[in-house]
């Protein structure tokens, strides 16, 4: 950690939120009216990042049909329109969160989206492909540098303990080693591992400052369309592997941020449960206004499984559905309208079910 210029107990009040006057001594005005939103993750959160590294069509979506529902035009997210921090951003009376890699960026006055599509916890996970959560945190760590030499240490750890972190990780830790010879008994092992990277993570932004985070954990990866195809003899079906990891990770995840909340003073989280969120619409989508709850809109084959929407790798025909509205999966992602749902429940829902808090209580600065 940094050596910091403030008194060491107006900085031990400062961390453990009981802010004196002190605290605030030279802070600007734009500063005191907002908390900034910093974003790490997978496709779930890329706002654009994957446009600005050398990947495969895989890994991008800055093409069209992606982006036609809101922005009519293709930004790089992984949906027809906007995301979970979008919507959380506008919650919070936030511009829209730039995506960290983006050409002669550098205000991080509202924060910055670090969130790669295809990003693991592990640092194999498409190594090479993807901006994985290791490399992330290097780039706040940048930021967090850039900060201290714009505001003085003692101001950027006290903007830095207002912000709030929102985290999205694991599922393509887990989708790697379904597409070869997996095995259940890796469970425990394998999920530890992944869950332990981010628990690393999650203490390094705790060092320079971070005190509010939400995490949103695993969707039902096995029930993706793209899963549903992978078994010829039950074409439709959730595959269980994925399920069986992915549950595992999700009761990891909350064992997890209980421990850290009890160990790391002033450490403040929501848990989303996307997994239940995303079930109830797959299975019930009538119940939430949608038509279509497994196939994806825009792709091809049985379910449009097959991930060639916008007809970029090697098979260029692909299919669009007419109504995108109507559909829990735009591809293998989410619609917006999904996205739209889940952010309201995650902003305003009840302590109980969300975890500690809800979202909109870690944006009152």
């Amino acid at each position: 950690m940094a050596t910091f210029k403030f008194p060491i107990y107006i900085l031990a009040l400062c961390a453990g939120f009981l802010i004196p006057s002190s605290c605030h001594d030279g802070y600007t005005g734009i500063q005191k009216k907002h908390a900034a939103l910093f974003i790490f993750g997978d496709s779930v959160f890329d706002v654009g990042n994957n446009n600005y590294i050398n990947t495969t069509t895989t890994f991008q979506s800055n093409f069209w049909p992606y982006g036609e529902s809101y922005f009519r035009y293709p930004t790089g997210r992984f949906s027809d329109g906007r995301l979970i921090p979008d919507f959380i951003a506008e919650y919070a009376n936030l511009p829209f969160i730039q995506p960290y890699l983006q050409p002669g960026f550098d205000d991080y006055t509202y924060g910055v989206n670090f969130a790669s599509g295809g990003g693991g916890a592990l640092a194999e996970t498409y190594q090479a492909f993807a901006i994985g959560l290791n490399t992330q945190l290097s780039y706040f760590k940048n930021v967090e540098k850039q900060l201290r030499h714009k505001l003085g240490d003692g101001e950027a750890y006290i903007f830095l303990s207002k912000a709030v972190y929102l985290i999205s990780i694991g599922a393509n830790d887990y989708y790697t080693p379904l597409m070869k010879n997996y095995s259940s008994t890796q469970d425990e092992e394998y999920v530890g591992m992944v869950i332990g990277n981010l628990t690393v993570v999650i203490r390094e932004i705790y060092k320079v400052g971070g005190r509010k985070f939400g995490f949103a954990n695993v969707l039902p990866l096995g029930c993706l369309p793209s899963f549903r195809i992978k078994n010829p003899e039950n074409i439709g079906a959730c595959m269980k592997e994925a399920m069986s990891l992915v549950k595992s990770h999700n009761k990891e995840l909350a064992k997890v941020l209980l421990k850290l909340k009890s160990q790391l003073q002033g450490f403040k989280y929501s848990n989303a449960d996307f997994y239940t969120y995303l079930s109830e619409r797959m299975n019930n989508p009538s119940k939430h206004g949608f038509r279509e709850g497994k196939a994806a809109c825009c792709g091809s084959g049985p379910y449009r499984g097959h991930q060639n929407c916008g007809g970029k790798g090697g098979v260029k025909e692909y299919e669009l559905c007419d109504n995108v509205t109507e559909y829990v999966f735009f591809d293998n992602h989410p619609t917006e309208r999904v996205y739209h749902q889940i952010s309201k429940i995650w902003w305003n829902q009840t302590p109980n079910v969300t975890g500690i808090y809800n979202l909109r209580s870690l944006f009152e600065v």
